[in-house]
């Protein structure tokens, strides 16, 4: 899939076709190149997003006739003026706004796809403390089962409750609430030598059951879970297995996400991706040792409420 080096603006070197992004000073362009790049459609997944030069650029994208479709969220913390004032930007610059149908359920997922190709997944919201301030994950890609599966998933989410969930998904998608709890215990189950988490809502019972047990089988379990990392407040979540395999997105080991919401995670496997993943992780558990262990801080009653986490001004 991927075709030779290239360095991107802050200097950084990634393989075309496949791109993680980590550092805050990476992603805001990286999001805006995706959006630049598109010349008929662009679709989007929008959790929160109030970034002025994102919104700017999808009026842009209006300007060059571009499509810009956006599914909205009912539900967020605190969010339900933001939401409207959210619609009624995108309607203001012609975009063309849907809100997934479940009043019940949150529609957590983010991503982009501009035309076949790049995709963009991940666990950020676009919002200007995502883009500068946390611990988050993007991933772009060009593969083309990506690119489908999500032009897919967001024609049945749109239609939702009626829309069905999209048939025969690429193995790299994992989308909750359908798949998230099945597959990601089989990638922990088939680990054999590591497991690193990033994770500030790592609170479900039976993963955490998992992982004591793969723990106690021999596999090193190692997991960040603290509120901030190296300065970063920690927000995305990221899981590495034996060195050669990766996934981000918005999906946390938590019940909430896990059985309740729409989520969105990627399976990453190009080789250099994941080498910056590894580094990564390495580099935020020694910026935070004293936050970090082979399994997380003794959970208190309240940690089953994924929304006490204070998200709001994400």
């Amino acid at each position: 899939m991927s075709s030779g080096i290239g360095a991107g603006r802050d200097g950084s070197h990634h393989l075309r076709g496949e791109q993680i992004i980590l550092w805050p000073g990476e992603r805001r362009e990286a999001v805006l190149r995706v959006i630049r790049s598109a010349q008929n459609r662009l679709i989007l997944s929008l959790f929160r997003c109030d970034d002025s030069q994102v919104l700017h650029e999808l009026a842009e994208a209006r300007r060059r006739q571009v499509r810009v479709q956006a599914l909205l969220t009912r539900r967020a913390k605190g969010g339900k003026k933001r939401l409207r004032e959210l619609w009624t930007c995108l309607e203001g610059i012609g975009a063309e706004v849907a809100c997934y149908a479940d009043s019940v359920v949150k529609y957590h997922a983010k991503y982009i796809v501009a035309d076949d190709g790049p995709a963009l997944v991940a666990s950020l919201n676009l919002t200007r403390k995502c883009l500068e301030e946390t611990c988050d994950f993007v991933q772009i890609t060009y593969d083309p089962e990506v690119v489908s599966g999500l032009q897919r998933l967001f024609e049945a989410d749109s239609q939702a409750p009626t829309g069905a969930f999209p048939e025969d998904l690429t193995d790299r998608l994992i989308v909750g609430p359908e798949q998230a709890r099945t597959r990601l215990a089989k990638l922990f189950q088939e680990a054999r030598v590591s497991i690193r988490i990033i994770d500030p809502k790592l609170r479900d019972p039976e993963f955490l059951a998992l992982l004591k047990a793969r723990n106690e089988a021999g596999v090193r379990v190692d997991v960040l879970d603290a509120p901030v990392l190296a300065d970063l407040r920690s927000h995305g979540k990221m899981i590495l297995v034996d060195e050669t395999t990766a996934v981000i997105g918005s999906i946390s080991l938590s019940a909430l996400s896990l059985g309740f919401r729409r989520e969105l995670a990627l399976k990453v496997c190009e080789p250099h991706c994941v080498s910056r993943l590894n580094h990564f992780f390495r580099t935020m558990s020694a910026a935070r040792a004293d936050a970090a262990g082979v399994l997380p801080r003794e959970l208190t009653a309240d940690d089953d409420d994924e929304d006490s986490f204070p998200e709001r001004a994400l």
